[in-house]
């Protein structure tokens, strides 16, 4: 009988093992070199385009400012004496315009009342013209602003809070 002891499978040739052991290293290497190769490059990737993109704007609270009373103008329409009672808000992120739309009423006013006074009933009876009148009033007040020394941009909206017609 053999000196090898019963169930041992037969040794694999030393020339075998030791490529196996190689072949195995390089595989773990090289799964290795490439896992760090990525994660830099995908770090380094995530920080450049971070640092690339502007941070998003952080809007500040909406500041409304109304006027009152609202605005009472007559027309005529057919022979006939109409009249129209607008409430008017404007809403600004400033708080330099807001004070500036505060402080300057008396000429907005007057700027809202002429162009409100210049429409037609026929105008204002769709709703196509009362969103032409509500931009003509936007930028008549952001006119305003811009002529007192304020930013017109920061005039964001115009609103119409009421809008009544006899």
């Amino acid at each position: 009988m053999s000196d090898a002891p019963a169930g041992d499978a037969p040794a694999a040739p030393p020339g075998k093992s030791k490529m196996l052991v190689i072949v195995l290293c390089s595989v773990l290497a090289a799964g290795a070199a490439g896992g760090g190769v990525y994660f830099m490059t995908a770090k380094k990737g995530k920080d450049e385009h971070a640092e690339a993109a502007p941070a998003p704007a952080v809007k500040t609270p909406a500041i409304y400012s109304k006027f009152d009373p609202p605005f009472v103008v007559n027309f005529q329409n057919k022979g006939m004496m109409r009249f129209l009672q607008v409430s008017i808000e404007v809403m600004t992120r400033d708080p330099a315009t807001a004070e500036m739309i505060k402080q300057h009423d008396p000429k907005l006013r007057n700027d809202l009342l002429m162009l409100l006074g210049g429409q037609t009933f026929e105008t204002l009876s769709s709703r196509e013209g009362k969103e032409q009148l509500r931009t003509q009033a936007l930028k008549a007040v952001a006119d305003v602003i811009a002529a007192e020394g304020g930013k017109a941009e920061s005039v964001e909206q115009l609103y119409f809070t009421s809008f009544v017609m006899q």
